[in-house]
């Protein structure tokens, strides 16, 4: 496949910081059996990723905006473009030495996304899609999965953990969606969990609570496969509502419907 200069520099970024992760992954899952454990080599490992990332990008880019999760938003001169990265999407999979994982960073245009890159270091799974220009798993072309019904499909999820999103709220969709698909998954990252729709290995997903950096790269990732990415609501504020639900033309509409359904009342 042929990559733009842009595409590149991003693929560039997530190999160096994944050589890092993966460096640190290894350490973890040293820690990992030691009664402290391995929290603040996380925290470390996460920043040190997005510094790496962040100096690649801004290095040939210095006029692009960059948003991430470990730093301060940075506003761009050019005002049209921006980063959005997150350099270790996964981290409680990471903290307890499960390798899956990933660095995700996307290049936004005029509020569109216009590139993306996902890539799991701990597999060398490297998820790549450019708008207009199809996406990529390493070099193969990926279409999302192409099954209609969703008593067929293995569908992806979010979890609400502890502090964060409505769980009851969660638990009704969850109910709704059990009784109608083949089964369910819960990956722990959400840039993966989106680029496995892409790969045609989940058929759908959907997750409430997301940041932009959760988003951006697999959004880009779906539609060149072929697939479709809203928020809840059917629309394109996913960044915004921090909501998705995505599949193929048949399995999101019927995974945004289940969703959706009324709880019975007696």
């Amino acid at each position: 496949m042929a990559r733009s200069a842009l595409l590149n520099v991003m693929v560039q970024a997530a190999f160096k910081a994944g050589k890092s992760l993966a460096r640190d992954f290894g350490e973890v899952q040293n820690l990992q059996v030691s009664l402290k454990g391995p929290g603040d080599y996380v925290s470390q490992a996460d920043r040190k990723a997005e510094k790496l990332i962040r100096e690649e990008l801004m290095k040939a880019r210095p006029t692009y905006g960059f948003l991430g999760e470990e730093s301060d938003e940075i506003i761009g001169t050019d005002g049209a473009h921006r980063w959005i990265v997150d350099p270790l999407d996964g981290t409680t999979n990471f903290l307890h030495g499960i390798p899956c994982f990933a660095i995700s960073i996307a290049l936004e245009r005029n509020g569109e996304i216009v590139a993306a890159v996902v890539l799991n270091p701990a597999t060398d799974e490297l998820f790549t899609a450019e708008r207009g220009g199809g996406a990529f798993l390493n070099d193969r072309r990926l279409r999302v999965a192409a099954r209609k019904n969703l008593s067929d499909a293995v569908i992806g999820c979010g979890v609400p953990h502890l502090g964060r999103g409505n769980h009851g709220k969660f638990l009704i969709e969850l109910r709704h969606v059990m009784g109608e698909v083949s089964g369910m998954r819960r990956l722990g990252s959400a840039s993966l969990d989106l680029a496995y729709v892409a790969a045609g290995r989940f058929d759908g997903f959907w997750e409430r609570d997301l940041a932009p950096w959760d988003l951006a790269a697999g959004i880009l990732l779906i539609r060149e496969a072929g697939g479709y990415a809203t928020d809840l609501a059917g629309g394109s504020a996913m960044l915004d509502t921090g909501t998705v639900v995505a599949g193929n033309e048949y399995i999101h509409k019927a995974l945004s419907e289940v969703v959706h359904r009324p709880v019975p009342t007696r």
